[in-house]
């Protein structure tokens, strides 16, 4: 399973962006997503993730209300949709991948969760 994240860049605070992940060598819709965060000098920070079939979502506190996770799996792609963005977005985003159908509170938010990892895509919001 690889994975190759894109969409980074860099945004005036309040605005937005798109991150696509997409997944090859693999079974995509067998496979629970996730986005990541880490920013410099800082623990990578759970962002948000997304079940099998896309059914639930889950989001860490500070993006709820304004990221949106999402996937299309005709197209073997996670996205997350990124607006209001603030300054303190600013990092380096991952996408990772599992091979368990469900994402819960007690599993699916830490990094440990995840099996397959793509690069970082920047990320940087300009105040």
């Amino acid at each position: 399973v690889q994975l190759q994240a894109s969409g980074g860049g860099l945004v005036q605070s309040g605005g937005s962006l798109r991150l696509s992940c997409v997944v090859s060598e693999g079974t995509f819709s067998r496979l629970s997503m996730g986005w990541f965060r880490r920013a410099p000098g800082k623990e990578r920070e759970f962002v948000s993730a997304i079940t099998w079939s896309g059914g639930s979502t889950l989001y860490g506190d500070s993006v709820k209300g304004r990221f949106t996770i999402s996937r299309d799996n005709s197209k073997n792609t996670a996205y997350l949709q990124m607006n209001s963005l603030k300054p303190e977005d600013t990092a380096s985003y991952y996408c990772a991948a599992r091979t368990k159908p469900h994402v819960t509170r007690y599993s699916g938010t830490m990094p440990a969760d995840y099996d397959y990892w793509g690069q970082g895509t920047q990320v940087t919001v300009s105040s």
